[in-house]
């Protein structure tokens, strides 16, 4: 593999790595509350469809991304009010979010375009475009630096760059602000924080907002800039992709920025090498696809080392009278 075939991997790695990391951060805030949230494929999927079908008809992309945001956010306040306020059981409100969200964005979309379930292809505006950073042009014929920042660094649409901001952004909340502080402290001893006085309810309730956000930009991503337009089932169980990563990553944000990469480069490799032939074997492409699946199902398995997550994760928190 010469030097550039592994920038253009590394590319690809970053593109398809986008969507997994907003949806792993999104799992982060909510679990590191206290909520566990195996919802967030619909809610991807939920935003995919709203920010490609606003985008096509409005033809602006940042309305998509609003109604992505607003969409999903909605429905993430739907598992809130079924686990935190009516204290059901979180994974079956999880479930049942996914599977809506299944059955109704091909029912919108069909309803709406008449196109069998998907939207029509964006074009222009109504699409994320890339973004070319200053200088990298000029740079791009310096040896090995020039290619790197023009290629892998350079050129990605405005979601990717929001994407790769929410890490630091993440770590400065949870360890660094008060807000981070309590956040955390829910998901490990809920009670403790109520008898500080502060509300347990309204901090997941926050928390599950957040990640209602950061899917909400993680289906717009899908839809609008690695996609031109809502397909059926297009998150593909990248939300599912999302939390193994999440486990992997030990509830860390900078953690889940590598296990997103490592999920992302893995899947850019199984699209640009079909059928590989090593030592006379031919490797079957459908091997190559299943790859980021094989990891995901060894990462539950628990070969990763021991992760413990939130003690307070999944139990309802019901205030002592």
């Amino acid at each position: 593999m010469d030097y550039m075939t592994l920038l253009q991997v590394l590319d690809s790695t970053v593109r398809l790595a986008t969507p997994l990391l907003l949806a792993c951060l999104a799992g982060l805030y909510s679990e590191r509350a206290g909520v566990v949230d195996i919802g967030l494929e619909g809610k991807m999927l939920i935003a995919a469809l709203f920010s490609g079908a606003i985008a096509y008809v409005t033809g602006s992309v940042w309305l998509g991304v609003l109604a992505a945001v607003v969409s999903s956010t909605l429905l993430s306040l739907v598992h809130g009010l079924a686990s935190i306020t009516f204290r059901g059981n979180q994974l079956i409100s999880g479930v049942a979010i996914t599977m809506f969200a299944q059955g109704i964005t091909v029912l919108i979309a069909q309803d709406w375009f008449q196109q069998g379930g998907r939207t029509p292809s964006l074009f222009g505006g109504a699409r994320f475009t890339p973004i070319t950073l200053p200088f990298a042009e000029t740079l791009q014929p310096v040896p090995i630096l020039g290619p790197l920042y023009y290629e892998l660094i350079s050129g990605h649409s405005a979601l990717v760059y929001i994407g790769f901001l929410c890490v630091p952004a993440t770590w400065w909340l949870l360890y660094r602000t008060r807000f981070g502080l309590r956040l955390r402290a829910v998901g490990e001893n809920p009670a403790a924080v109520d008898t500080a006085g502060v509300s347990v309810v309204r901090l997941r309730y926050a928390a599950i907002v957040i990640c209602g956000v950061l899917c909400g930009l993680a289906g717009a991503y899908l839809a609008t800039g690695l996609q031109a337009g809502f397909t059926k089932d297009m998150t593909a169980g990248r939300g599912y992709i999302a939390l193994a990563a999440l486990i992997f990553a030990k509830w860390r944000p900078w953690y889940a920025l590598y296990a997103t990469l490592l999920f992302g480069l893995l899947q850019a490799v199984a699209l640009r090498y079909q059928n590989i032939n090593i030592g006379g074997v031919v490797i079957p492409v459908q091997v190559m696809d299943v790859l980021p699946y094989i990891l995901t199902v060894v990462i539950l398995a628990g070969f990763v080392g021991k992760a413990i997550p939130p003690r307070a994760g999944g139990q309802p928190y019901v205030k002592e009278r």
